[in-house]
């Protein structure tokens, strides 16, 4: 059968993620009649829930970076500005092969604006932080002149290794869950390059970048970043109630299987139904994205993007009020070729946030670490296979990086979560590859692309991309 829904004045959404809910608002505000359809039975994606120990938790992203103000404009909009929250200044630290380190607080993706600072040289020690301030006497083209390069390449060429492997690999590894040496510089930190060629210099460049964040250059690293009282996932409740008040139709379990050009705009079908619209908006992962839409767009075939990592989270709820003078600040990355430690990062949940202290109670505490990143090196160490697996790995991790025993009798509560592809992998060459995908798809009348993969990690992309290519494809 078919939906009911006036084709010129239906826009039909494939996706339920941040990205996909929020085209479905804009598309709504300019007067259509909107259908989303997500495959799985809740939406959101990656900023998700899930009770633990009693306490309703992030499942997924806990907050957004605070470069731009996007997310905290949508927040207002959707009655959440007053809920925004900054995380406690303890500051993230890095766990090196030698013992932890304070994380320095003047950087973009680890690298540092200036190699003598004292939280950088003691990372780095002397002729680390000697061989990174060449950066300012090396010509600007170093780095900054091929066509593509990827984010190793440029540290390593214009700081060096220890840079390279002691700041910024933890960072990468932690927030985009892969080797510095297969992502791709423009698209992870758009700009920098560009910043080499205005200012001279790498760190010139991540200080200009600094300078133009909304975050304070003085504050502690790990805090040039923003949550909400309650937890990110209730974006997602705030943003489906201000979708139900508009009237749009919100369909979960509800896979999409093809997709097709009519003479009045797109048609879609998902089991024995077809949905009819003037406008699509396809705000799958890249490689689903890309599949689903080949056949209508045959020049997509062939630019599928590569998978992104397969990320396990695992949440602790421990009664431990040793853990009450926060020994890592908000929380530890950890270096790849650190030895007996398989976790790539630990967020100490309730050192970072207030709300989040008080909800869980005295001497009680919330740990996420994150497992499972794509490797270039040696360094790769085995991910656990199971969920006692994944909970031994995480008491021995936490314990390391913690410097506190943390012991199975401790934990009132834990949980696994899965993140297959949550993650775009922005590969070497990935922005240019994307590019080409909107530009193919642009082409084609009606037809727009959103998400993570073609818009960059984090909320904070998501949400202004989304929100330019909407508009654009409305006019």
């Amino acid at each position: 059968m078919s939906s009911s829904l006036t084709p010129n004045q239906a826009a039909l959404v494939l996706g339920g993620g941040i990205s996909g809910l929020l085209a479905a608002r804009e598309l709504a505000a300019a007067g259509h009649a909107v259908t989303v359809l997500e495959a799985a039975a809740s939406w959101g994606g990656c900023v998700g829930s899930h009770m633990v120990a009693g306490l309703t938790l992030d499942s997924g992203a806990e907050s957004y970076a605070t470069r731009s103000s996007a997310v905290a404009e949508l927040s207002a909009e959707l009655g959440l500005g007053g809920n925004v929250v900054a995380p406690r200044p303890g500051g993230a630290w890095v766990q090196l092969p030698d013992g932890p380190r304070e994380l320095p607080k003047t950087g973009v993706l680890g690298i540092p604006a200036n190699p003598w600072d004292p939280e950088v040289r003691r990372s780095l020690g002397f002729v680390g932080s000697l061989r990174a301030s060449l950066d300012k006497y090396l010509p600007a083209s170093i780095g900054a002149s091929a066509s593509i390069t990827s984010v190793a390449a440029l540290v390593r060429a214009r700081m060096g290794r220890r840079v390279l492997e002691r700041l910024v690999a933890p960072v990468v590894g932690g927030v985009h869950s892969a080797d510095p040496g297969l992502l791709d510089v423009d698209m992870v930190a758009p700009g920098l390059r560009a910043g080499i060629r205005e200012h001279g210099s790498l760190a010139a460049a991540v200080a200009a970048q600094r300078r133009g964040s909304t975050q304070s250059s003085a504050a502690k690293a790990g805090s040039a970043v923003a949550g909400l009282e309650g937890g990110m996932h209730t974006l997602v409740v705030a943003l489906l109630s201000d979708l139900r008040s508009r009237g749009v139709t919100l369909m979960s379990g509800t896979a999409a299987d093809a997709v097709e050009r009519t003479t009045d705009g797109w048609r879609v079908t998902a089991g024995d139904t077809a949905y009819d619209g003037g406008l699509l908006v396809v705000a799958l992962p890249g490689p689903a994205a890309v599949g689903l839409l080949q056949a209508a767009v045959p020049g997509l075939a062939g630019r599928s993007p590569e998978s992104g990592p397969d990320v396990r989270l695992v949440t602790l709820v421990v009664d431990l009020p040793e853990l009450d003078r926060r020994p890592r600040g908000t929380g530890i990355l950890v270096a790849p070729q650190t030895p007996g430690i398989r976790a790539k990062a630990l967020t100490h949940a309730t050192a970072k946030w207030d709300w989040l202290a008080a909800a869980a109670g005295p001497g009680t505490h919330v740990l996420r670490l994150s497992y499972g990143r794509l490797e270039a090196s040696e360094h790769a160490a085995g991910t656990p296979a199971t969920a006692p697996d994944f909970l031994a790995a995480a008491l021995h991790d936490a314990s390391a990086l913690l410097d506190v025993p943390v012991q199975e009798t401790d934990v009132v509560g834990w949980d696994v979560v899965r993140w297959q592809g949550a993650l775009p992998f922005a590969a070497v060459g990935h922005k240019a590859r994307v590019a080409e995908v909107r530009k193919l798809c642009a082409a084609e009348a009606g037809l727009g692309i959103v998400g993570g993969w073609v818009a960059g990690n984090g909320l904070a992309a998501v949400v202004a991309d989304t929100r330019k290519e909407i508009r654009s494809l409305l006019s």
